[in-house]
């Protein structure tokens, strides 16, 4: 009489409790899903002019050599077929808002990382949904069907490895990196794959015949503390051999909001530029009341024509969500720059120090008063599209 084969226990969570779920080119994605005829065509979503730059490119797009980041220009002399679209952040975050709800409907332990990526713990998710391959399987499934898009996952002990995994897995795919196979896995890849390789660093390794992360694992930690300092050193042994201790961490509130312009031509005017730091403060703000944060600190950013940039930052008295004083901080620390008419490639205004809108005591009656004007500003946006409302000096905005 044989004995009974035991099953494995679906409810085991296993050494590899670790999910990394990356959105497919995210943004070209949604674009594709609002306009269905754009499916199977190269698609970038960026500025098109001659200083905008790729943020987001369909698979069809890639196939051509497009990249994120790249210029337009180039991405349009190697595919001029391509398909431009302007960003639409109210789509993306609304888009985002039903990923995540997927996510937390697995597990609590989510650590968003950007609109379209995010680390899960599933330890504790196997009793219900089985063990972790299962669940990103399942995951793959509700992201498709709720948010509309195809997405990547990986599975693996810890979250260096889970994202090497996600990024293998691409485009919608899964894989798993069990704990065992580890080594086999980091072996070939390039040691810039590594979390804090960036290119100096790959020139410094380079100089040691160090290109892959099983190069880099069989190096001596001394040698390489010599060349790029010891705790460097420390973190990189670690890092090529799997090793990745740190948790994910369950959603934190922001540290900043932020909205720049890269402007197809310099601007150099004075009143150019400072209707557009109104402009910027406005986004802001909007983006503080929506999310629910006031601010305490405006930081000012300026990239000049020949690619110097400037920063300053002014703290206030009290925490605010109010464009008007955004912009009346914003527009200080402008004046302030150095030097007088200066050419300007880029403009941004940042809100950092954010408090939860309800932390404080009410403001002053005058804040109070500019905040109601805005929160209308918001809600007639919201109905009729950006730009339906705003401040009478951008009526004349530049266009661009």
């Amino acid at each position: 009489m044989t004995e009974p084969t035991t099953k494995p226990d679906r409810r085991t969570p296993g050494p590899e409790p670790v999910l990394h779920v990356d959105l497919d080119a995210f943004y070209a994605s949604v674009e594709v899903q609002k306009d269905p005829s754009l499916a199977g065509r190269p698609v970038v979503v960026g500025g098109a002019g001659s200083r905008g730059v790729v943020m987001s490119a369909s698979y069809e797009a890639r196939a051509f050599g497009i990249r994120n980041a790249m210029p337009a220009v180039r991405a349009r002399r190697l595919c001029p077929d391509t398909v431009f679209l302007p960003p639409d952040f109210d789509s993306y975050r609304a888009h985002s808002n039903r990923f995540r709800e997927v996510l937390l409907s697995v597990t609590p332990f989510v650590e968003p990382i950007a609109l379209d990526e995010a680390f899960l713990d599933v330890e504790g998710a196997a009793l219900l949904f089985g063990p972790p391959e299962e669940i990103a399987e399942r995951v793959r499934r509700e992201v498709r069907s709720e948010v509309g898009v195809a997405c990547s996952v990986g599975v693996a002990p810890n979250k260096l490895l889970a994202k090497l995994a996600s990024r293998k897995a691409k485009p919608d795919g899964l894989v798993v990196v069990r704990h065992e196979a580890v080594a086999a896995f980091l072996e070939p890849l390039p040691a810039r794959a590594l979390w804090g390789v960036g290119e100096k660093t790959v020139e410094t390794l380079g100089r040691l015949g160090v290109k892959t992360v099983g190069d880099l694992a069989r190096t001596p930690q001394a040698v390489l503390a010599r060349l790029i300092g010891d705790q460097h050193a420390r973190d990189l042994h670690d890092l090529s051999r799997g090793i990745d201790g740190r948790p994910v961490v369950p959603y934190e509130p922001p540290k900043s909001v932020s909205h720049e312009e890269t402007f197809d031509v310099d601007l150099d005017a004075e009143e150019d530029l400072l209707r557009e730091a109104l402009a910027l403060s406005h986004r802001v703000a909007s983006r503080l009341r929506k999310d629910g944060y006031r601010a305490r600190t405006v930081v000012l950013k300026v990239r000049l024509a020949n690619f110097t940039t400037l920063t300053r930052a002014r703290t206030l008295p009290a925490p605010t969500d109010v464009g008007a004083d955004l912009y009346e901080v914003a527009s200080e620390l402008y004046r302030g720059l150095p030097g007088a008419r200066r050419r300007v490639r880029l403009l941004g205004v940042a809100a950092t120090g954010l408090t939860s809108a309800g932390a404080e005591q009410l403001a002053l009656l005058r804040g109070e008063r500019w905040r109601d004007v805005e929160r209308a500003m918001d809600r007639i946006e919201r109905r009729f599209g950006r730009g339906a409302a705003g401040p009478a000096t951008l009526i004349n905005r530049r266009a661009r």
